[in-house]
Parts: C-alpha cells; sequence; structure tokens
C-alpha cells in the first residue's frame, strides 16, 4: 500500500493492521535495558500491574530499582518507558518507515514490556498510534464502532473504559502493526512475554492551542496597556455587566473580537469575579437542603462572603449570575439583589423562592460559601 492510499483511506479514518510491516522483526531493545532505562530519574516510566480476579488495575510512577522488579513476579504486569526514542538510537531509527508522516506530527516512541497477561486495561487515546508488535505476542481488541462508549471507570487512577465490546480481536506477531486512529478504544493484553513500540503523534487539544496562543499575543503587550473606560456613565445597577463594558473589552482583545456574544460575555463575567482573589472560598461542612432553606430564610439575615466577588448580566427577565469565577442561570431580580447588598433580609429573597431557578442558586451559593444566614436579630 502507498503512503498517499494509506492517508487517503485509513488516516484518521479507520483502523488497519498491517501483517509483516517489519518483515524481520524488531528487537531494537531488550526487556532488560528497558527495566535499566526505567531506573533513571530522567526517564518517564510506568508499572501497570493486573488484579485479574477482579479486572482492576494498579499504577506505580517511576522511577523504579531493582527490587521494585523482583517483586512483581512471573505474571499479570508491565513496564511502559516514553520517549525512548530520544534515549536509544536503534529505537529511533524505527522512526524512517514513517517519513511519509511530518516529524512535527510525531510526539515519540513508547515501549512497554509485558509478562504474561499484562496489559494497561481497555482505554481509548485521543491520537493516531502505530502499536509495532515487537519481541512475543499481544493479543489486541478493539471497538470501531463509530458510537463506541467512552465514559472512565471511576474506581481507577488509569483513565480506563467503563464499558468495552470489542468489534474486532487479532493476535500480532513480531513484526506487524496495528493503526489506530483517535477515538477507537482498545485493548492489548500479553501472550507470554513480549514488547510493544508505540509510535504515537502529537494531537493537541483545542484548549491547549488556544491557551498558548493566548499567552503569545499576550507576550509582546505591556503592564500598562489595560482595560479603560474614560466613557464611564454611572451605574445603573450595583454589580451588572453592561454592553459598553464588553465593548470596551472586545476593543481590548481585537484578536477575539469574532467570538459570538454570548460565549464571551460569560468568559468576562466568570473571568472578572475570579480576577485577583485573595482566598480560595472555604465550603461548610455540611450542604442545606431545599426544604431547610425555605423554612430558615424568612427568619435569616444571608451575608455574602466578603472574598465572593459579585457581578451579573442582564438577558431579558433572567440574568446570567457571576460568582467568584462560576456562572449561574436566575431570576435579574435574584442577581440584582445579590450584587447589590453584602446583607439581604431573607424575606425578600424568600419571596424569589418560587422559582427553581432561583432556589437552585442560592442553595449552590450557600453550599459553596459564598453566601450564609444568621438568625435575623431580635
Amino acid at each position: 500500500m502507498s503512503p498517499q492510499r494509506f492517508l487517503r483511506d485509513y488516516w484518521q479514518k479507520r483502523p488497519l493492521l498491517i501483517r509483516g510491516m517489519f518483515a524481520d522483526g524488531v528487537a531494537a531493545l531488550t526487556p532488560e535495558d528497558l527495566a535499566g532505562l526505567a531506573c533513571e530519574d530522567a526517564a518517564i516510566s510506568r508499572i501497570v500491574v493486573r488484579d485479574t480476579k477482579r479486572e482492576r488495575w494498579t499504577l506505580r510512577n517511576g522511577p523504579f530499582g531493582e527490587r521494585d522488579f523482583a517483586r512483581l513476579g512471573r505474571r499479570n504486569w508491565s513496564l511502559l518507558v516514553q520517549d525512548v526514542d530520544k534515549w536509544d538510537m536503534d529505537v529511533a531509527a524505527l522512526l524512517e518507515r514513517f517519513r511519509f508522516i511530518p516529524s512535527w506530527r510525531i510526539d515519540d516512541i513508547m515501549v512497554s514490556y509485558a509478562t504474561d497477561g499484562g496489559g494497561v486495561g481497555p482505554h481509548v487515546d485521543q491520537y493516531d498510534v502505530f502499536l509495532i508488535q515487537g519481541i512475543g505476542y499481544r493479543n489486541w481488541k478493539i471497538d470501531a464502532r463509530p458510537d463506541a462508549p467512552q465514559a472512565f471507570r471511576d474506581d481507577s487512577e488509569l483513565k480506563l473504559l467503563r464499558e468495552f465490546a470489542p468489534s474486532h480481536e487479532w493476535l500480532l506477531d513480531p513484526g506487524d502493526v496495528l493503526y489506530l486512529p483517535p477515538g477507537v478504544p482498545h485493548d492489548g493484553v500479553a501472550f507470554g512475554e513480549c514488547t510493544t513500540y508505540s509510535v504515537g503523534m502529537r494531537a493537541p487539544s483545542r484548549a491547549e492551542l488556544l491557551f498558548d496562543f493566548a499567552e503569545f499575543l499576550a507576550e509582546p503587550l505591556s503592564e500598562n496597556q489595560r482595560y479603560i473606560d474614560p466613557d464611564l456613565a454611572p451605574a445603573r445597577a450595583s454589580g451588572e455587566i453592561d454592553e459598553a463594558a464588553l465593548a470596551r473589552v472586545r476593543k481590548a482583545l481585537p484578536h477575539f473580537s469574532n467570538v459570538d456574544k454570548s460565549t464571551f460575555s460569560t468568559w468576562f463575567g466568570r473571568f472578572i469575579t475570579r480576577y485577583r482573589s485573595a482566598q480560595v472560598i472555604a465550603a461548610p461542612g455540611r450542604e442545606i437542603g431545599l426544604a431547610a432553606l425555605q423554612k430558615r430564610l424568612p427568619a435569616s439575615i444571608v451575608l455574602r462572603n466578603p472574598f465572593s466577588r459579585i457581578a451579573w448580566r442582564g438577558d431579558g427577565r433572567t440574568a446570567e449570575l457571576f460568582v467568584a469565577g462560576e456562572a449561574w442561570r436566575c431570576p435579574r431580580a435574584l442577581a440584582q439583589c445579590l450584587a447589590a447588598q453584602r446583607e439581604i433580609d431573607g424575606s425578600e429573597l424568600a419571596g424569589l423562592m418560587a422559582n427553581a431557578s432561583a432556589r437552585e442558586t442560592l442553595k449552590a451559593l450557600l453550599d459553596a460559601g459564598h453566601l450564609q444566614l444568621r438568625p435575623r436579630r431580635r
């Protein structure tokens, strides 16, 4: 198959098993050398131990010592070392077979050694990967369905899949390669002792691209270039982020002027209520139930935490309320009331409790420690 056909028909589209891509096999690194590398402080290494009875996996991070390997036994564990191509020339030479992919797209070669039954569990990668079988054999299962479940288990520090129903299964021989595009659930289990060379691609998330681009744009800017409002008019309502303010922010960020109005407004409200915050708000030990809230509210004073900054943006009869970097959708009257006063008569808020979003918002702010209920003095 030509590189052109592979990129056209398979790259980031569907998996491909390539039998005998390395006809002479791959033995670029011995298990002993890999273990030695895992003992180096500068190497990024992990050991994953599989509990076959409970189908659980335990993660240990390196660097390791010789005694660590002696305690592991003969079955059901894997050693994984990242960036081995930076440490070993023979491993780096494997990249010559992938020169049809731009070099800046290739991240690293991770080498794994597994004893019989060893593996890291069913998981999914968000980048392209070529899984090259070194010595020994590994059984691979994948779920190539477009709607394959990708929710993670709650009981593991490894990002393992909660559900895994394979649609394909192969036993890879030495020199075979399995290509997987991003998002394909897979699970590889060693059949006897084996090594696998994983050629992974660089695939930055949109969030990473945006953060780095924003830092790049900010780097040449002076501290003297700040948000300004020489045309400021008297505030109509305390804490309101009005259209004039948002227009000034857009002017200060010309590179993001095409971001839609709602997204831009929500970002700014969250940012400005978190900006230069001196404290992280501590939540109370106990949450308040809705029934208890409605009972206690009329006879209480509601106090705002002095470190909880509040702002809001109107949208018809509703508002987006921003508190310490978080946002809630609630009635406009509730947002105005909370932003305008540090001490609020609970009976004033009790009149808004017929609205479900008002109840949920007030409860959330109390549970997070932004507001406190105190009995009214008699």
